[in-house]
């Protein structure tokens, strides 16, 4: 187990960057809120029970948790409702993410990469130091980076960042509010019921006690327009283009399975994949990308009215395959 380096740490709102972790990864906060516990350390324990008391202490001793004002915590410091406190993660000894994270364009605000397979967009979870996020933080040294949309860790391409946090509000609202055009292309399982091109409308949802979407009944809150571009020589698959026109979560692949088109190597909505053994959900191996690619955004810049269009320069490992 690695930790960041919690050396230093800056008041939030200052003027310094927005970590002084030598990786990059911005700082965890946690609110201190009404209770019943005598200690600092009392509601610690009960907070993050992952966390055994001697490493919690550790930690308290070691000054890595401070307030506002940047002062470090003690173990035996008086519970106090009402306050914010500031804190590194530890950053687990993650796998490696093998594979580089091309820029495809830069400016004074924006930075479009063109992300890889099995590498999270932002820290979340399990992924820390092998993300887009702190990857381009620490190699271009913009600690002020920060992620406008986000791509799941499976999908590759193009993953647009806002370098001026000032910004960062006006292209999101795009997003907001549906004015950036997405193209994605998959590879998935020809289905000759299936007519395309199409537009798929259903109602999704998460499914309860999962990160996972189901359908549902009920009126259609997202909807896929679907396009063959060709189907794969020598195969039974097909190389579509995909069109969301709504953003919801795993919108694209939760679509296709319920067509009986579930995208390639996708353990998640692949019915012959889920659960397989020595394969757990998330971690596949790097041989087999999920086939789904970001491959493009359009949209007219908020700032300078002019339209822009980033575009993928990766190519889908079954397509390439496929010749």
């Amino acid at each position: 187990m690695r930790r960041a380096d919690f050396s230093a740490p800056q008041k939030p709102g200052g003027s310094g960057p927005e970590t002084g972790a030598a990786y990059g990864i911005p700082r965890s906060r946690v609110y201190l809120k009404e209770g019943p516990w005598l200690t600092l350390f009392d509601f610690l324990c009960e907070r993050f029970p992952r966390l055994s008391p001697e490493t919690l202490l550790q930690r308290l001793a070691a000054g890595d948790m401070v307030d506002d004002a940047g002062r470090a915590q003690r173990p035996d410091e008086p519970y106090r409702a009402g306050q914010w406190l500031w804190y590194y993660r530890e950053v687990p000894d993650e796998t490696p993410v093998p594979f580089e994270v091309p820029v495809l364009y830069r400016d004074a605000r924006l930075l479009v990469v063109d992300k890889p397979h099995f590498m999270a967009t932002a820290p979340s979870g399990p992924y820390l130091l092998h993300t887009a996020l702190v990857r381009m933080r620490r190699e271009l040294d913009l600690p002020d980076l920060s992620p406008i949309h986000r791509l799941d860790r499976d999908t590759a391409g193009v993953l647009m960042f806002c370098i001026d946090p000032a910004w960062r509000g006006r292209y999101q609202s795009l997003f907001q509010a549906r004015e950036v055009h997405k193209e994605y292309e998959a590879v998935a399982a020809a289905q000759p019921p299936v007519v395309l091109p199409m537009t798929y409308r259903s109602r999704l949802e998460e499914r309860p006690g999962s990160f996972l979407m189901r359908e549902i009944p009920g009126e259609p809150n997202s909807e896929t327009r679907i396009e063959l571009l060709r189907s794969l020589a020598g195969s039974e698959l097909a190389h579509l283009r995909l069109l969301p026109i709504t953003g919801r979560k795993h919108q694209l692949r939760a679509h296709m399975r319920a067509l009986g088109m579930p995208i390639v190597n996708d353990a998640f909505y692949h019915p012959d994949l889920e659960n397989e053994p020595g394969d757990p959900p998330g971690q596949k191996r790097f041989e087999k990308p999920l086939q789904l690619l970001a491959r493009a955004v359009e949209f007219r810049d908020p700032v300078e009215g002019r339209l822009q269009r980033f575009e993928s320069r990766r190519v889908l490992q079954e397509v390439a395959a496929a010749g």
